[in-house]
């Protein structure tokens, strides 16, 4: 088991998104711990990409898409919170949302977070962020630090992460999108937003 590096978000957000896929994440409060397997993840760039919230340039939301790769971003959409990792290339800017998880450990925790159960815990940006009980205070936190409330991990071969296949599709929600495909999801999960079945490409 190891925590995913700084150096794996110094690399292009498309990159990021798609490697995140499998990967654990795991939440750590009191004497609580969570665990959830990402399933579902949106990247997004700087001012070239009319979704991003970088697109209009530096401000208070987007000022994090241009600094240290690794932080967490967390911004309100319709009353909703959303999770979202800076990731970029040196010089560049970028971060990926995620977008839905699959519980692994304390589900029962997280459905009493959300006040729901089966598949409405965390198939979606918003819910996911109250299953894990997710705040604005978690807002530019480091998420690859062993100390971090949230971080990141991978379970390497042993967890069979790479025996699945990557569906890509059009970002979910967006007014205005670029032509190439940057929502990443794991062909088949029952835990997929209720976007799956858009136009995707394999991988």
């Amino acid at each position: 088991m190891e925590i995913l590096s700084r150096e794996f978000y110094l690399q292009n957000a498309e990159k990021v998104a798609r490697g995140l896929l499998g990967k654990i994440i795991v939440r750590r409060f009191g004497s609580e711990l969570l665990m959830a397997r990402i399933v579902e993840t949106e990247a997004y760039y700087g001012r070239n990409d009319p979704a991003s919230r970088a697109y209009n340039g530096l401000n208070k939301i987007s000022e994090l898409m241009y600094g240290e790769p690794g932080r967490i971003l967390i911004y309100t959409v319709h009353n909703n919170l959303m999770l979202n990792v800076v990731a970029h290339e040196p010089g560049e800017i970028g971060a990926v949302l995620i977008r839905a998880l699959e519980p692994i450990k304390g589900v029962e925790i997280m459905g009493k977070y959300r006040d729901k159960g089966g598949f409405d815990i965390s198939n979606g940006p918003g819910k996911l962020t109250e299953a894990l009980k997710l705040s604005k205070d978690h807002h530019n936190i480091s998420i690859y630090d062993e100390k971090s409330p949230l971080m990141i991990i991978d379970f390497g071969s042993d967890d069979n992460n790479d025996n699945f296949r990557i569906s890509s599709s059009n970002r979910i929600g967006v007014k205005k999108d670029l032509k190439k495909k940057l929502r990443f999801f794991i062909k088949g999960s029952k835990w997929v937003s209720k976007g799956s079945m858009i136009a995707e490409e394999f991988y």
